[in-house]
């Protein structure tokens, strides 16, 4: 069974299928250094070691008046210095140029839903080295998902990591098929669950995507039971003023509950003591 690490040191966060549950956690997107800084400390202080996300930029906002982020350059200086914390980053490139600049204070590059059937994105990621994590598309099914895996596994990289967050049922709605978890997870490659996105309802706002918060919990439950390796959560500390995604982020007052309940499911489902 593959294991993805991040980080290193006493930050190092392991992911795998058979191993106890991992936490991806953060603002969607970088609102600024004091804001990220302020969350990243805090979901340590909450969950203990875990992968810390947030966007440099949010290229495929429902409309062009949409903030997006500081931009690539500002965006990769920030999240340095969430990584002098000890504290494992992850964060979105939408372009193959992107790959190299955001590796250097990134230790897992994630490739967005849209656009993970893009060939050159794929593989540029894979190149650097790094960790790659592959949001599975709203259009693509579980089984035909492993095509993206072989992409950045083409690099000789097989430190990939493969995200399951919704497929669209019907305009502005998304729905999870938990059997794609197991199916995806015959791959080999750790399977994280995606619990933020999977409840956002698309362009249902208007100009913005809404969401459905209190389904986050249930959906997150049944993907832990169902044995995956990781948890992907946009955490946000006010999501009434996150500048992205705030309708379906978890509340962060909300995460040490959230994760401590997560986490009982995991030890049951994989026979961990502790």
């Amino acid at each position: 069974m593959m294991v993805v690490q991040a980080g290193e040191g006493s930050g190092q966060v392991r992911f795998s299928n058979a191993c106890a549950l991992a936490l991806i956690a953060g603002p969607c997107v970088i609102e600024s250094e004091e804001h990220v800084l302020k969350m990243a400390q805090a979901i340590r202080g909450i969950a203990g070691a875990y992968v810390f996300k947030a966007s440099f930029d949010k290229a495929n906002r429902s409309s062009v008046d949409s903030y997006r982020g500081p931009g690539l350059r500002e965006g990769v200086r920030i999240l340095a210095e969430v990584r002098k914390l000890g504290i494992p980053v992850l964060t979105d490139i939408h372009e193959p140029a992107q790959a190299e600049i955001a590796a250097e204070s990134a230790d897992v590059l994630q490739i967005p839903a849209f656009l993970c059937r893009q060939t050159d994105l794929l593989v540029e990621a894979g190149k650097t080295g790094r960790a790659v994590n592959i949001k599975k598309g709203q259009f693509v099914s579980p089984a035909d998902f492993r095509h993206a895996a072989e992409k950045v596994a083409s690099t000789g990289n097989r430190q990939i990591l493969l995200t399951e967050r919704g497929s669209s049922f019907g305009y502005n709605n998304l729905v999870v098929d938990m059997r794609g978890l197991a199916i995806m997870a015959q791959t080999g490659y750790p399977v994280i669950f995606d619990a933020t996105h999977s409840v956002q309802l698309p362009g249902a706002g208007g100009s913005v995507s809404g969401g459905q918060p209190e389904f986050i919990e249930p959906l997150a439950r049944a993907a832990t039971a169902a044995g995956v390796a990781g948890i992907f959560v946009e955490v946000h500390d006010a999501p009434e003023r996150a500048l992205s995604d705030g309708p379906n982020a978890l509340r962060l007052d909300l995460l040490g509950r959230f994760w401590s309940r997560v986490r009982a499911i995991d030890r049951l489902v994989k026979g961990f003591e502790n």
